[in-house]
Protein backbone atom coordinates (compact mmCIF):
# COMPACT_ATOMS: atom_id res chain seq x y z
CA UNK A 1 0.00 0.00 0.00
CA UNK A 2 1.58 3.41 -0.97
CA UNK A 3 0.26 6.45 0.85
CA UNK A 4 0.76 9.81 -0.99
CA UNK A 5 2.32 13.16 1.00
CA UNK A 6 -0.12 15.41 1.97
CA UNK A 7 0.80 18.86 2.76
CA UNK A 8 -0.70 21.31 5.84
CA UNK A 9 -3.71 21.50 5.85
CA UNK A 10 -7.05 21.22 8.31
CA UNK A 11 -8.99 18.67 6.45
CA UNK A 12 -9.91 15.21 7.22
CA UNK A 13 -11.27 11.84 5.53
CA UNK A 14 -13.62 9.49 6.75
CA UNK A 15 -13.97 6.63 4.80
CA UNK A 16 -17.61 5.19 3.83
CA UNK A 17 -16.22 1.91 2.38
CA UNK A 18 -16.78 -1.25 4.12
CA UNK A 19 -13.37 -3.62 2.71
CA UNK A 20 -10.73 -4.05 5.13
CA UNK A 21 -7.81 -2.82 2.44
CA UNK A 22 -9.90 0.48 1.83
CA UNK A 23 -10.32 1.26 5.49
CA UNK A 24 -6.99 0.32 6.59
CA UNK A 25 -6.00 2.82 3.66
CA UNK A 26 -8.06 5.51 5.46
CA UNK A 27 -6.88 5.16 8.48
CA UNK A 28 -3.26 5.92 7.24
CA UNK A 29 -4.34 8.80 5.65
CA UNK A 30 -6.51 10.48 8.81
CA UNK A 31 -3.46 10.06 10.82
CA UNK A 32 -1.45 12.08 7.82
CA UNK A 33 -3.77 14.63 7.86
CA UNK A 34 -4.06 14.73 12.05
CA UNK A 35 -0.79 14.91 11.70
CA UNK A 36 -0.39 17.62 9.22
CA UNK A 37 -2.89 19.76 11.22
CA UNK A 38 -0.79 19.81 14.58
CA UNK A 39 2.08 22.09 13.22
CA UNK A 40 3.08 24.94 10.89
CA UNK A 41 1.50 27.06 8.14
CA UNK A 42 -0.89 26.12 5.65
CA UNK A 43 0.60 25.82 2.01
CA UNK A 44 -0.07 28.50 -0.39
CA UNK A 45 -2.09 25.40 -1.98
CA UNK A 46 -4.88 25.22 0.29
CA UNK A 47 -5.94 22.66 2.85
CA UNK A 48 -5.65 18.69 1.33
CA UNK A 49 -6.97 15.60 1.88
CA UNK A 50 -6.92 11.96 0.35
CA UNK A 51 -9.61 10.21 0.06
CA UNK A 52 -9.08 5.77 -0.53
CA UNK A 53 -9.16 4.35 -3.66
CA UNK A 54 -11.51 1.15 -4.48
CA UNK A 55 -8.53 -1.14 -3.62
CA UNK A 56 -5.41 -1.48 -1.91
CA UNK A 57 -4.15 -0.20 -4.98
CA UNK A 58 -6.00 2.63 -5.89
CA UNK A 59 -5.19 6.36 -6.24
CA UNK A 60 -6.95 8.46 -3.19
CA UNK A 61 -9.14 11.52 -3.70
CA UNK A 62 -7.16 14.74 -3.09
CA UNK A 63 -8.88 17.44 -1.88
CA UNK A 64 -8.26 21.12 -2.00
CA UNK A 65 -10.17 23.96 -0.66
CA UNK A 66 -9.12 27.35 -0.70
CA UNK A 67 -9.07 29.97 0.82
CA UNK A 68 -7.29 28.36 4.04
CA UNK A 69 -5.89 28.87 7.43
CA UNK A 70 -6.77 30.92 10.43
CA UNK A 71 -5.76 34.14 8.61
CA UNK A 72 -7.51 33.33 5.21
CA UNK A 73 -8.01 36.81 2.88
CA UNK A 74 -11.78 37.29 2.78
CA UNK A 75 -13.60 38.64 -0.61
CA UNK A 76 -13.04 35.67 -2.64
CA UNK A 77 -15.09 32.93 -3.38
CA UNK A 78 -14.76 29.10 -1.71
CA UNK A 79 -13.00 26.90 -4.04
CA UNK A 80 -12.97 22.92 -3.50
CA UNK A 81 -11.05 20.72 -6.05
CA UNK A 82 -10.30 17.14 -6.24
CA UNK A 83 -7.85 14.90 -7.84
CA UNK A 84 -7.67 11.60 -8.65
CA UNK A 85 -11.70 11.87 -8.50
CA UNK A 86 -14.73 13.60 -8.71
CA UNK A 87 -16.87 15.75 -5.88
CA UNK A 88 -20.38 14.46 -4.85
CA UNK A 89 -21.61 17.63 -3.13
CA UNK A 90 -19.75 20.05 -1.16
CA UNK A 91 -21.60 22.30 1.59
CA UNK A 92 -20.07 25.09 3.11
CA UNK A 93 -21.27 26.59 6.62
CA UNK A 94 -20.27 29.20 8.85
CA UNK A 95 -20.24 29.46 12.51
CA UNK A 96 -23.91 30.67 12.89
CA UNK A 97 -25.48 27.77 10.64
CA UNK A 98 -25.64 30.31 7.34
CA UNK A 99 -24.50 28.52 4.21
CA UNK A 100 -22.39 29.76 1.21
CA UNK A 101 -24.47 28.18 -2.42
CA UNK A 102 -22.19 26.99 -4.63
CA UNK A 103 -21.98 24.63 -7.58
CA UNK A 104 -20.01 21.98 -9.25
CA UNK A 105 -18.18 22.14 -12.48
CA UNK A 106 -19.28 19.97 -15.47
CA UNK A 107 -16.68 17.77 -14.71
CA UNK A 108 -17.84 17.22 -10.92
CA UNK A 109 -13.76 18.05 -9.91
CA UNK A 110 -14.17 21.53 -8.97
CA UNK A 111 -16.91 23.13 -6.67
CA UNK A 112 -17.09 27.27 -6.60
CA UNK A 113 -19.08 29.14 -4.28
CA UNK A 114 -21.57 32.08 -5.23
CA UNK A 115 -20.71 34.19 -2.53
CA UNK A 116 -17.06 35.36 -1.64
CA UNK A 117 -16.02 34.43 1.83
CA UNK A 118 -16.97 37.44 4.46
CA UNK A 119 -14.40 38.74 6.76
CA UNK A 120 -13.76 37.77 10.46
CA UNK A 121 -16.10 34.47 9.62
CA UNK A 122 -15.39 30.74 10.26
CA UNK A 123 -16.24 28.28 8.00
CA UNK A 124 -16.50 24.52 7.80
CA UNK A 125 -16.26 22.44 4.29
CA UNK A 126 -17.92 19.13 4.16
CA UNK A 127 -17.47 17.50 0.16
CA UNK A 128 -18.32 13.89 -0.37
CA UNK A 129 -16.56 12.53 -2.77
CA UNK A 130 -16.57 9.43 -5.09
CA UNK A 131 -12.84 7.98 -6.58
CA UNK A 132 -12.42 6.31 -10.44
CA UNK A 133 -12.89 2.79 -8.91
CA UNK A 134 -16.35 3.94 -7.50
CA UNK A 135 -15.50 4.02 -3.53
CA UNK A 136 -17.23 6.93 -2.05
CA UNK A 137 -15.88 8.73 1.31
CA UNK A 138 -16.15 12.53 2.78
CA UNK A 139 -13.28 14.95 3.50
CA UNK A 140 -13.75 18.14 6.26
CA UNK A 141 -11.75 21.13 6.50
CA UNK A 142 -11.71 24.28 8.47
CA UNK A 143 -10.68 28.06 7.75
CA UNK A 144 -11.20 31.37 9.45
CA UNK A 145 -10.76 34.76 7.25
CA UNK A 146 -9.32 37.64 8.59
CA UNK A 147 -11.51 40.27 10.33
CA UNK A 148 -12.33 43.87 8.74
CA UNK A 149 -10.29 46.47 9.69
CA UNK A 150 -12.80 49.01 8.22
CA UNK A 151 -16.82 48.08 7.87
CA UNK A 152 -18.85 50.39 5.21
CA UNK A 153 -22.34 50.17 6.29
CA UNK A 154 -25.49 51.33 4.13
CA UNK A 155 -28.86 53.87 4.42
CA UNK A 156 -31.12 53.16 2.04
CA UNK A 157 -34.62 54.69 1.23
CA UNK A 158 -37.43 53.75 0.69
CA UNK A 159 -38.22 51.57 3.59
CA UNK A 160 -38.84 48.21 3.85
CA UNK A 161 -42.70 46.57 3.80
CA UNK A 162 -43.51 50.01 2.80
CA UNK A 163 -46.19 51.43 -0.08
CA UNK A 164 -44.36 54.36 -1.71
CA UNK A 165 -45.22 56.87 -5.11
CA UNK A 166 -44.74 55.98 -8.70
CA UNK A 167 -41.70 58.47 -8.36
CA UNK A 168 -39.45 56.64 -5.96
CA UNK A 169 -36.57 54.87 -6.71
CA UNK A 170 -34.41 52.73 -4.62
CA UNK A 171 -31.59 54.63 -2.69
CA UNK A 172 -28.07 53.53 -1.38
CA UNK A 173 -25.57 56.06 0.98
CA UNK A 174 -22.48 54.31 1.79
CA UNK A 175 -21.23 55.39 5.30
CA UNK A 176 -17.15 55.22 3.76
CA UNK A 177 -16.13 55.54 0.45
CA UNK A 178 -17.06 53.04 -2.58
CA UNK A 179 -13.98 53.23 -5.08
CA UNK A 180 -15.17 49.89 -6.49
CA UNK A 181 -18.46 50.85 -7.71
CA UNK A 182 -18.39 47.71 -10.37
CA UNK A 183 -17.73 45.48 -7.42
CA UNK A 184 -20.58 46.65 -5.33
CA UNK A 185 -22.79 47.03 -8.27
CA UNK A 186 -22.57 43.68 -9.11
CA UNK A 187 -24.00 42.82 -6.03
CA UNK A 188 -27.18 44.58 -6.12
CA UNK A 189 -29.81 42.88 -7.46
CA UNK A 190 -33.58 44.30 -8.34
CA UNK A 191 -36.35 41.82 -9.26
CA UNK A 192 -39.87 43.17 -9.93
CA UNK A 193 -43.08 41.66 -10.33
CA UNK A 194 -43.53 43.41 -13.95
CA UNK A 195 -40.34 42.99 -14.97
CA UNK A 196 -39.72 47.10 -14.81
CA UNK A 197 -36.79 48.05 -16.77
CA UNK A 198 -34.43 50.40 -14.60
CA UNK A 199 -30.93 51.09 -14.35
CA UNK A 200 -28.45 51.77 -11.08
CA UNK A 201 -26.82 55.43 -11.15
CA UNK A 202 -23.88 56.45 -8.96
CA UNK A 203 -23.57 60.12 -7.78
CA UNK A 204 -22.34 61.97 -4.68
CA UNK A 205 -24.88 62.81 -1.93
CA UNK A 206 -25.46 66.06 -0.81
CA UNK A 207 -24.12 64.97 2.41
CA UNK A 208 -20.86 64.26 0.27
CA UNK A 209 -20.53 60.06 0.39
CA UNK A 210 -21.23 57.81 -2.08
CA UNK A 211 -24.99 57.13 -3.56
CA UNK A 212 -26.00 54.70 -5.82
CA UNK A 213 -30.02 54.72 -6.88
CA UNK A 214 -31.87 52.51 -8.74
CA UNK A 215 -34.52 54.06 -11.40
CA UNK A 216 -37.03 52.92 -13.50
CA UNK A 217 -37.09 54.12 -16.76
CA UNK A 218 -40.35 55.91 -16.61
CA UNK A 219 -42.61 56.14 -13.41
CA UNK A 220 -43.42 52.97 -11.59
CA UNK A 221 -46.45 51.09 -12.63
CA UNK A 222 -48.97 51.23 -9.91
CA UNK A 223 -49.16 47.76 -8.00
CA UNK A 224 -45.58 46.56 -9.05
CA UNK A 225 -43.86 44.78 -6.35
CA UNK A 226 -40.32 45.55 -5.59
CA UNK A 227 -37.08 43.21 -4.34
CA UNK A 228 -33.67 44.66 -3.90
CA UNK A 229 -31.34 41.90 -2.42
CA UNK A 230 -28.14 43.50 -1.97
CA UNK A 231 -25.74 41.17 -1.35
CA UNK A 232 -23.44 42.96 -0.13
CA UNK A 233 -21.40 40.73 2.54
CA UNK A 234 -17.76 39.87 1.38
CA UNK A 235 -17.90 42.61 -0.49
CA UNK A 236 -14.30 45.09 -0.69
CA UNK A 237 -15.50 48.89 -1.43
CA UNK A 238 -11.54 49.77 -1.79
CA UNK A 239 -9.04 51.72 -0.54
CA UNK A 240 -10.05 53.34 2.43
CA UNK A 241 -13.68 52.24 1.94
CA UNK A 242 -13.52 48.96 4.22
CA UNK A 243 -15.75 45.60 4.13
CA UNK A 244 -19.45 45.07 3.90
CA UNK A 245 -20.08 42.58 6.97
CA UNK A 246 -24.07 42.53 6.35
CA UNK A 247 -26.26 41.79 2.85
CA UNK A 248 -29.61 44.20 2.85
CA UNK A 249 -32.96 43.03 1.65
CA UNK A 250 -35.64 45.51 0.93
CA UNK A 251 -39.67 45.14 -0.52
CA UNK A 252 -41.73 47.41 -0.81
CA UNK A 253 -44.87 48.03 -3.60
CA UNK A 254 -45.77 50.66 -5.42
CA UNK A 255 -49.18 52.22 -4.58
CA UNK A 256 -51.51 54.59 -6.54
CA UNK A 257 -50.09 57.10 -9.42
CA UNK A 258 -50.79 60.57 -7.99
CA UNK A 259 -48.76 63.36 -9.41
CA UNK A 260 -48.43 67.25 -8.07
CA UNK A 261 -48.31 69.55 -10.92
CA UNK A 262 -47.10 72.93 -9.62
CA UNK A 263 -47.43 75.73 -12.36
CA UNK A 264 -45.49 78.79 -10.87
CA UNK A 265 -46.70 80.82 -13.75
CA UNK A 266 -50.24 79.80 -12.79
CA UNK A 267 -49.01 79.89 -8.75
CA UNK A 268 -51.63 76.77 -8.27
CA UNK A 269 -50.99 73.24 -7.73
CA UNK A 270 -53.12 70.24 -9.02
CA UNK A 271 -52.91 67.15 -7.93
CA UNK A 272 -53.69 63.89 -10.31
CA UNK A 273 -54.20 60.81 -10.16
CA UNK A 274 -54.68 58.43 -12.51
CA UNK A 275 -54.24 60.69 -15.48
CA UNK A 276 -57.18 62.98 -14.04
CA UNK A 277 -57.13 66.34 -11.61
CA UNK A 278 -58.57 65.91 -8.40
CA UNK A 279 -58.05 68.85 -7.09
CA UNK A 280 -55.93 72.38 -7.57
CA UNK A 281 -55.58 75.03 -4.82
CA UNK A 282 -53.42 78.12 -5.11
CA UNK A 283 -50.11 78.34 -4.26
CA UNK A 284 -46.93 81.03 -3.70
CA UNK A 285 -43.39 79.43 -4.54
CA UNK A 286 -40.06 80.88 -4.46
CA UNK A 287 -39.69 84.90 -4.93
CA UNK A 288 -37.65 85.10 -8.02
CA UNK A 289 -34.04 85.27 -7.47
CA UNK A 290 -30.86 82.81 -7.25
CA UNK A 291 -31.56 82.69 -3.31
CA UNK A 292 -35.15 82.67 -2.98
CA UNK A 293 -36.71 81.30 -6.13
CA UNK A 294 -37.96 77.83 -5.94
CA UNK A 295 -36.01 74.93 -8.25
CA UNK A 296 -38.37 73.66 -11.49
CA UNK A 297 -38.22 69.66 -12.12
CA UNK A 298 -39.22 66.48 -10.74
CA UNK A 299 -38.96 66.80 -6.71
CA UNK A 300 -40.25 63.52 -4.60
CA UNK A 301 -41.67 63.40 -1.47
CA UNK A 302 -38.79 62.22 0.75
CA UNK A 303 -40.39 62.68 4.45
CA UNK A 304 -43.83 64.07 5.55
CA UNK A 305 -42.08 65.70 8.65
CA UNK A 306 -45.47 67.42 10.20
CA UNK A 307 -44.72 70.48 12.27
CA UNK A 308 -40.91 72.03 12.02
CA UNK A 309 -38.92 75.17 12.85
CA UNK A 310 -37.66 76.80 9.84
CA UNK A 311 -34.49 78.61 10.88
CA UNK A 312 -33.39 80.53 7.46
CA UNK A 313 -29.61 80.61 8.94
CA UNK A 314 -29.49 76.80 8.51
CA UNK A 315 -30.01 77.32 4.28
CA UNK A 316 -27.52 80.79 4.06
CA UNK A 317 -30.44 83.08 4.45
CA UNK A 318 -29.24 84.89 7.01
CA UNK A 319 -32.43 86.08 9.44
CA UNK A 320 -35.04 86.06 7.10
CA UNK A 321 -37.57 83.98 9.11
CA UNK A 322 -37.56 81.41 11.91
CA UNK A 323 -40.72 80.23 12.91
CA UNK A 324 -42.86 76.74 13.20
CA UNK A 325 -44.67 75.26 10.13
CA UNK A 326 -47.37 72.79 9.61
CA UNK A 327 -48.08 69.79 7.56
CA UNK A 328 -44.37 70.12 6.12
CA UNK A 329 -43.56 67.72 3.58
CA UNK A 330 -39.43 67.89 2.48
CA UNK A 331 -38.83 67.74 -1.67
CA UNK A 332 -35.21 68.27 -1.20
CA UNK A 333 -31.91 68.12 0.78
CA UNK A 334 -31.38 72.26 0.35
CA UNK A 335 -34.56 73.04 2.48
CA UNK A 336 -37.51 72.91 0.51
CA UNK A 337 -41.27 71.67 1.30
CA UNK A 338 -44.25 72.01 0.65
CA UNK A 339 -46.08 73.46 3.73
CA UNK A 340 -49.15 75.60 4.98
CA UNK A 341 -48.06 79.10 5.00
CA UNK A 342 -51.07 81.51 6.74
CA UNK A 343 -48.72 84.51 6.71
CA UNK A 344 -48.39 84.63 2.89
CA UNK A 345 -51.85 84.53 2.30
CA UNK A 346 -52.24 87.44 0.29
CA UNK A 347 -49.66 86.02 -2.53
CA UNK A 348 -51.97 82.55 -2.97
CA UNK A 349 -52.54 81.99 -7.02
CA UNK A 350 -51.17 85.70 -7.40
CA UNK A 351 -47.24 86.08 -6.90
CA UNK A 352 -44.51 83.76 -5.66
CA UNK A 353 -43.04 85.62 -2.31
CA UNK A 354 -41.77 82.91 -0.25
CA UNK A 355 -38.18 82.13 -0.01
CA UNK A 356 -38.36 78.71 -2.11
CA UNK A 357 -40.86 76.93 -0.40
CA UNK A 358 -44.38 75.96 -2.34
CA UNK A 359 -46.69 77.48 0.39
CA UNK A 360 -50.54 77.19 0.67
CA UNK A 361 -53.04 77.40 3.11
CA UNK A 362 -53.61 75.25 6.11
CA UNK A 363 -56.44 73.91 5.02
CA UNK A 364 -55.53 72.86 1.44
CA UNK A 365 -51.65 71.84 2.75
CA UNK A 366 -53.51 69.59 5.68
CA UNK A 367 -55.39 68.00 2.51
CA UNK A 368 -52.08 67.40 0.23
CA UNK A 369 -50.47 66.39 4.08
CA UNK A 370 -53.37 63.77 4.10
CA UNK A 371 -53.40 62.27 0.73
CA UNK A 372 -49.33 62.18 -0.21
CA UNK A 373 -47.56 59.39 0.02
CA UNK A 374 -43.65 59.27 0.26
CA UNK A 375 -42.30 58.82 -3.29
CA UNK A 376 -45.02 60.87 -4.80
CA UNK A 377 -43.43 63.28 -7.89
CA UNK A 378 -43.50 67.31 -7.38
CA UNK A 379 -43.02 68.17 -11.05
CA UNK A 380 -42.60 72.18 -10.81
CA UNK A 381 -42.39 74.13 -13.88
CA UNK A 382 -42.30 78.45 -14.22
CA UNK A 383 -40.41 80.79 -15.92
CA UNK A 384 -39.32 82.31 -12.30
CA UNK A 385 -37.35 79.73 -11.06
CA UNK A 386 -34.05 79.69 -10.66
CA UNK A 387 -32.82 76.23 -12.31
CA UNK A 388 -33.26 72.37 -12.44
CA UNK A 389 -33.20 70.33 -9.13
CA UNK A 390 -29.84 68.18 -8.68
CA UNK A 391 -29.77 64.67 -8.96
CA UNK A 392 -28.69 64.28 -5.54
CA UNK A 393 -30.67 67.40 -4.03
CA UNK A 394 -33.03 64.94 -2.73
CA UNK A 395 -34.22 62.49 -5.33
CA UNK A 396 -33.73 64.37 -8.55
CA UNK A 397 -33.09 61.14 -10.18
CA UNK A 398 -35.70 62.09 -13.04
CA UNK A 399 -33.65 65.54 -14.02
CA UNK A 400 -31.63 63.27 -15.86
CA UNK A 401 -32.35 61.81 -19.02
CA UNK A 402 -32.34 58.16 -19.48
CA UNK A 403 -29.25 57.30 -21.77
CA UNK A 404 -27.65 60.07 -19.05
CA UNK A 405 -28.81 57.74 -16.46
CA UNK A 406 -28.01 54.40 -17.80
CA UNK A 407 -23.88 55.83 -18.11
CA UNK A 408 -24.14 56.81 -14.95
CA UNK A 409 -23.62 52.80 -14.03
CA UNK A 410 -20.34 51.53 -13.19
CA UNK A 411 -21.41 48.28 -15.11
CA UNK A 412 -21.83 49.92 -18.65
Amino acid sequence: MRVRGIRPGSARIRSTTGAAAVALLNTALLTVALSACSGGHPSTAGAVAKEGGGHADGRPVTVTVTPHGTRAKPGEPVTVTAQDGTLTSVTVTDARGGHLAGGLSRDGRTWTSDRNAAPGTAYTVKAQTRTEEGTTGDADASFTTEAAGLVNKVDWRPGDATTVGVAQPISLVFDRPVHDKAAVERQLKVTTSNHTEGSWGWMKDWSGKDRVDWRPREYWRPGTRVTLDAQLNGTDSGTDGGWFVRDYHLRFTIGAQQIFKVDLDRKQLTVQRDGRAVRTVPVSGGTPGPETGSWRGTEVVMAKEGTIRMNSETVGLGKAYDQDVDYAMRLTWSGTYAHAAPWNAAYFGRANRSHGCIGMSDADARWLYENAHIGDPFEVTGAETKGTVAVNNGLGDWNVGWDDWRARSALR
